[in-house]
């Protein structure tokens, strides 16, 4: 049975037949069942995860938008201390010089981060260097040259690993001594009884490239959330919303939203939706974002977390939702036997026209989860029906799909008539073409051997065995379709995902016409 892909505006009437609406949508019901039970039991997480990646494609939103959205999170009156922690490490490795500008200012901490730790010690201050001065590193550096700068209050408090210290002087003349030093003990010295150095402008010139926040990020990410919610720095607080801004949504959305709770999610993806337009007739219905972005412009954050993750993973995920399901023998056959009912109908325009009908009373959240169900559905099926190109071209042709061979064949009409690339692509300006081919061209062909795949040991393929270029092209398949305006190559690892996402952008054209003209 050739899987029908709906893909025909049926024409809306009062002849609509509801029990065949009905037998759908509770089949549908049945499939939504499944699949929650599916994702609720082992894959919450990983459909979470798909949400987000889902979010962060949205393309309406601006950079100030964004950084109001995330800042109203984390001023919130219960403290997101998660979302802080990862926002200010993405910081601290993007912007440290910025964090710095801060930390140059707060000369009790850097003391308390050093005071009682040698490893802390060691790692900043045993940077001494034998070729001199200009060789010393971080805060090797700093010591050296407010040690000669202050060598009145502070070189007493240098230890030497040797019997005896080393004169100013000395040093001066022969700056490699410094690595004689025992840092440590000195370090604690200066601790303990040279606290102009820790606010000196030796140390500061050290921090302000920010490398020191790497030697320990956990203690100063800390630190910096203690500015922000027991301090309210208002330092702090700009220091995030100018990264906010700097930063692309994308990315804030990739390493920011995977740390929220789900209610907190939900609250943010409220805020996005106040700043959405509702009008979405311009939108692109092909863009991975564009049913989130009705849903949040439409619901007034009245929307629960479950539908959104269902309606991800059904849309935007089908591939890897298919691939979960197989992973459970006890669901996999409850939902074949359940594709194939719903992929099983003859009445197309009796269905479609019912369904609209139904659809027009629903709440849009709702006949957006339907239509998802639907074509992941045909997905599944697509999966099962077709199984080598000959199978995919009978069903681009019966369901009106114009395609033509990646190797440059010519366009073919759903009729079954060749078509000349460079004219009129649509399926009702099919031509007859002539197609020549040189026997010596063929011949050269037929002798050459060609390698197959790699995942069967770069097996050879024997090209007159094959039939040539046309067996080889029975064998893998690829082709240029209509649905896309012939913009890529598509082979049958893709096909089903791709033409279930093209049956669903259509459908909701469908809906959104109908919508408006009700309206």
């Amino acid at each position: 049975m050739m899987v029908q892909l709906f893909l025909s505006e049926p024409l809306c009437n009062d002849n609509g037949v509801s029990d065949v609406a009905k037998k759908r949508l509770s089949l549908l019901k049945k499939l939504e069942s499944i699949i929650w039970t599916s994702i609720a039991s082992s894959s919450r997480s990983e459909a979470r995860l798909w949400l987000c990646n889902t979010i962060s494609c949205m393309n309406p939103i601006t950079p100030n938008q964004h950084c109001n959205v995330f800042v109203k999170l984390l001023s919130s009156k219960q403290p997101k201390r998660a979302l802080a922690v990862q926002l200010l490490q993405m910081i601290f490795e993007k912007r440290p010089q910025k964090a710095a500008q801060i930390l140059t200012k707060k000369s009790y901490m850097v003391e308390k981060f050093f005071k009682g730790n040698p490893r802390r010690i060691l790692l900043w201050f045993d940077n001494f260097s034998h070729s001199g001065k200009f060789g010393h590193r971080r805060g090797s550096r700093a010591l050296s040259q407010f040690a000669f700068v202050n060598r009145d209050i502070c070189w007493e408090e240098l230890e030497w690993k040797g019997k005896h210290g080393q004169a100013p002087a000395m040093v001066a003349t022969k700056p490699h001594y410094f690595l004689d030093l025992d840092i440590q003990r000195t370090v604690e010295n200066f601790l303990e009884n040279v606290p102009e150095f820790w606010s000196s402008d030796e140390l500061a010139e050290s921090l302000k490239d920010g490398e020191i926040l790497h030697i320990d990020t956990s203690f100063f990410v800390d630190y910096f959330v203690d500015l922000m919610y027991k301090e309210d720095s208002a330092e702090v607080w700009q220091l995030i919303n100018e990264y906010l801004k700097e930063e692309s949504f994308s990315v804030l959305c990739h390493h920011l939203l995977i740390v929220l709770e789900e209610q907190d999610l939900c609250a943010f993806l409220g805020l996005i939706g106040e700043m959405l337009s509702p009008r979405m007739d311009s939108k692109e219905f092909g863009h991975p974002s564009y049913w989130l972005e009705i849903i949040l412009s439409t619901c007034n954050g009245c929307f629960p977390i479950e539908d959104l993750l269902l309606l991800n993973a059904v849309i935007n995920q089908g591939r890897l939702l298919i691939r979960l399901i197989e992973d459970e023998e006890d669901q996999k056959g409850k939902i074949k036997d359940l594709v194939f009912q719903i992929c099983a109908t003859s009445t197309f325009t009796n269905l479609w026209a019912s369904l609209i009908k139904e659809f027009l009373k629903m709440e849009k959240v709702e006949v957006l989860k339907w239509l998802g169900l639907q074509s992941w559905a045909l997905h599944h099926r697509l999966l099962e029906e077709c199984k080598n190109p000959e199978s995919w071209e009978a069903l681009f042709m019966e369901n009106g799909i114009v395609f033509r061979k990646s190797d440059g064949h010519p366009l073919l009409s759903p009729e079954g008539f060749f078509e000349e690339s460079g004219s009129d692509l649509e399926c009702g300006g099919s031509v007859r073409v002539r197609r020549k081919k040189k026997a010596t061209a063929r011949q050269k062909k037929r002798r050459r051997d060609y390698s197959l795949d790699a995942d069967n040991d770069n097996e050879l393929v024997d090209f007159d065995s094959m039939g040539g270029w046309q067996g080889l092209q029975s064998r893998t398949g690829n082709w240029f379709l209509s649905t896309d305006g012939y913009s890529s190559s598509w082979n049958s690892a893709d096909l089903p995902e791709h033409l279930a996402k093209h049956c669903f952008s259509t459908w909701m054209k469908w809906i959104s016409c109908q919508s408006n003209s009700v309206a």
